[in-house]
């Protein structure tokens, strides 16, 4: 839906343009005059023939043709405004900027849609309504300040929020980042982020389209088409990062199993980003820090090279770096030997390289050239150096910029100094440099650009499952939670191992079924839907007495119609569970079981459909992964198991898409197999729209 109109028109009109710059229609007509626009430019405002130097018109309908209409008038003047244009004047894009439509109320909404549909019925794009608008190379269609920088390789910013955007331009502003193009879509009427990231990805060109996206998320529509074009944009070399508001534990709803308790929304999002390769962010400044990282060459490796005159801050970025798995190795040898023999006494090469607060510009030049070219454990540099007000160092900031060009890793400046070195920092992001103020925050930000998830690929995880069998069940059942002997053809269906299990009504059956499983056994009340909380769970049963003694104890529990009996399996507690979420399928969680998932919350979690290596990193995300492993001599669970286990789980899913709840609490697992000792699953006949 996305058309040259909007991306390059040859006109545009400001439909409530106005001499003051106060106000929105005054402002997005001032910045377009003074950003340079080339084209043809309209004004719309009966109570004035000409605003800031441009004709104005009365109305709508006097206007020559034009490709774009920017709207700042009341909400209730839009449609009739709108169905003008697109059918009288051949308007093809759209820019409401106006507020008081979906945002506000039911009728706002409403107002909105039919503005919509008129403009989609003519072929036409709509930006908004509800935003501060759109920029690119080629216009600055925003009421708002500051108007950064533009590079066709800067970043591309697409914001479901215009507060937001213009937060996250004045910091990256301050920064030195360029950008390409800004995206408000405001309420999304018609144009949301997944459409944009959707033309993005249509029309991306390696080495011309930006490279770098940045994303705010209030809430997306459809989730699987964010999925689907950020994950294609990566693998064709974008890199995207994305904040994503909303996320309390206030959004978290009650739910029957265990597993729907633990999932959320949000949890849905942050399955989202990885399996597409998002980097997610959680505050502005980490976005921007991101989006900088992303902006310097790649380094080859995770290994760090340290420089500065300022040994706290240099601590502080080893242990920032340290805790989130990157290296910064030990420098030793002959070459550091003969850098250290050119910087003052008591200075260290040892990484960080620290050449103490009277280094000089011209030892920095010598510093970063053996990190580039002697020094082979080193894959990227992060400098630290500011001023404490006794001199300028705008020679250091010119060697950091000739540097930043010439070295072949990649150098990244961190200037603390906003006050003292102010002057010199504005100087060299004048210069096209990029930098950051904070070493903790820039730790982070190239910590998590060096973790950064891969698009998922090869999701179909070659296990196959009894698709008849599983759907000839999910068909015959009605909704609500399956009976415990469907939930065990489904199991069996999908492959997925469970203990030799029979049901008792009677004394009698009771006896006869565990003469055929054996002792120990453990029996379980069927009915209750929380056994344990119930009582309704008896375990290590050894002898006939003690089994008849639970089975009546059992059977007199509220909601009880019969006892499950099945032989003990030892092992590792483990667990697993999926979870419906609307919009976004199916989130597949596992980890460790009892207090791990009870209490510790140490679980992993992924989108439907799980492939192999996902499951891997799954069980290896695990904090407490040493216990699959084996510790002090404790046999361990088999790794290969359970990752099958997980991709089974995946495959009966997406045979049965049906199952909105699923649990299989606890899991017993040893170094050969996994066995599922309990299941619970819950099927909705109608899945709700995603």
């Amino acid at each position: 839906m996305i058309n040259e109109k909007l991306l390059n028109p040859g006109s545009i009109a400001v439909v409530g343009g106005s001499e003051d710059i106060s106000k929105t229609g005054g402002k997005v007509l001032y910045n377009l005059i003074s950003g340079g626009y080339k084209g043809h430019l309209y004004v719309v405002n009966p109570k004035a023939q000409v605003i800031q130097g441009i004709k104005s018109y009365p109305d709508v309908s006097l206007l020559p043709p034009c490709d774009l209409a920017i709207l700042a008038i009341p909400a209730k003047m839009c449609l009739q405004a709108v169905t003008v244009l697109a059918e009288q004047k051949k308007t093809g894009a759209f820019i409401i900027l106006s507020a008081g439509f979906g945002e506000e109320s039911g009728e706002g909404r409403e107002a909105e849609q039919k503005i919509a549909s008129v403009i989609s019925s003519a072929g036409g794009t709509l930006i908004g309504p509800n935003c501060i608008g759109f920029l690119n190379m080629n216009y600055a269609g925003v009421f708002t300040t500051p108007l950064p920088v533009l590079r066709p390789d800067g970043v591309e910013l697409i914001s479901g929020s215009g507060a937001t955007a213009v937060f996250i331009m004045e910091a990256a502003v301050t920064n030195g980042v360029p950008f390409s193009a800004v995206w408000s879509v405001g309420n999304s009427a018609q144009t949301g982020i997944e459409d944009v990231l959707e033309y993005l990805d249509d029309s991306y060109t390696p080495g011309s389209s930006a490279g770098v996206k940045l994303l705010y998320i209030e809430s997306i529509r459809n989730p699987g088409k964010l999925l689907k074009h950020s994950a294609s944009l990566i693998a064709k070399g974008c890199r995207i990062a994305a904040l994503k508001a909303g996320v309390s534990e206030a959004g978290i709803r009650a739910a029957s199993s265990h597993t729907g308790a633990m999932a959320s929304p949000d949890m849905a999002y942050d399955a989202l980003f990885r399996k597409a390769g998002i980097i997610r962010c959680h505050s502005r400044s980490e976005l921007v820090a991101v989006a900088s990282v992303f902006l310097h060459r790649k380094p080859a490796g995770r290994r760090v090279g340290i420089v500065t005159h300022a040994g706290g801050p240099a601590v502080i970025l080893t242990d920032v770096l340290s805790k989130n798995g990157i290296e910064v190795p030990h420098i030793t040898g002959p070459a550091a030997e003969r850098l250290k023999e050119k910087l003052h006494p008591g200075s260290s090469v040892a990484n960080p390289v620290d050449f103490l607060a009277t280094g000089t510009a011209e030892q920095l030049g010598l510093i970063l050239d053996a990190c580039d070219n002697d020094f082979s454990n080193i894959d990227s540099i992060a400098v630290i150096f500011g001023s404490p007000g006794l001199f300028s160092v705008k020679n250091v900031y010119k060697v950091l910029h000739e540097k930043m060009r010439i070295c072949r890793k990649p150098v990244y400046a961190i200037l603390p100094s906003l006050i003292n070195a102010g002057k010199e920092m504005d100087e060299f992001a004048a210069k096209g440099n990029i930098y950051f103020t904070d070493e903790a925050i820039f730790g982070k930000a190239l910590s998590a650009v060096l973790n950064a998830p891969q698009p998922e690929t090869g999701t179909d995880n070659g296990f196959r499952v009894n698709h008849k069998l599983i759907r000839s069940v999910i068909e015959s059942a009605a909704g609500g939670y399956l009976e415990p002997e469907d939930a065990d053809i489904l199991l069996d269906a999908a492959g997925i191992q469970r203990p030799l299990s029979l049901y008792a009504a009677g004394e009698k059956e009771t006896i006869s079924a565990i003469k055929s499983v054996g002792f120990p056994v453990a029996m379980k009340a069927v009915g209750p839907l929380h056994k344990t909380d119930a009582g309704g769970v008896v375990l290590n049963v050894s002898d006939n007495e003690k089994a008849l003694e639970s089975f009546r104890r059992l059977m007199a529990i509220k909601e009880c119609r019969k006892v499950l009996i099945q032989k003990m399996t030892p092992g590792t507690e483990l667990f697993a569970g999926v979870k419906y979420e609307a919009g976004f399928g199916h989130i597949l969680l596992a980890g460790l079981g009892g207090i791990f998932v009870e209490v510790l919350k140490d679980f992993s979690f992924s989108l439907i459909p799980v492939g192999i290596n996902t499951a891997i990193d799954m069980i290896r995300s695990l904090k407490g992964y040493g216990l699959i492993k084996g510790v002090r001599g404790q046999g361990g669970v088999s790794e290969k198991s359970f990752a099958e286990l997980i991709c089974r789980l995946s495959a009966l899913i997406e045979a049965a898409p049906e199952i909105i709840e699923l649990d299989l609490n606890p899991l017993m697992g040893n170094g050969e197999e996994i066995i599922a000792v309990d299941a619970r699953i819950r099927i909705e006949k109608r899945i709700p729209d995603s």
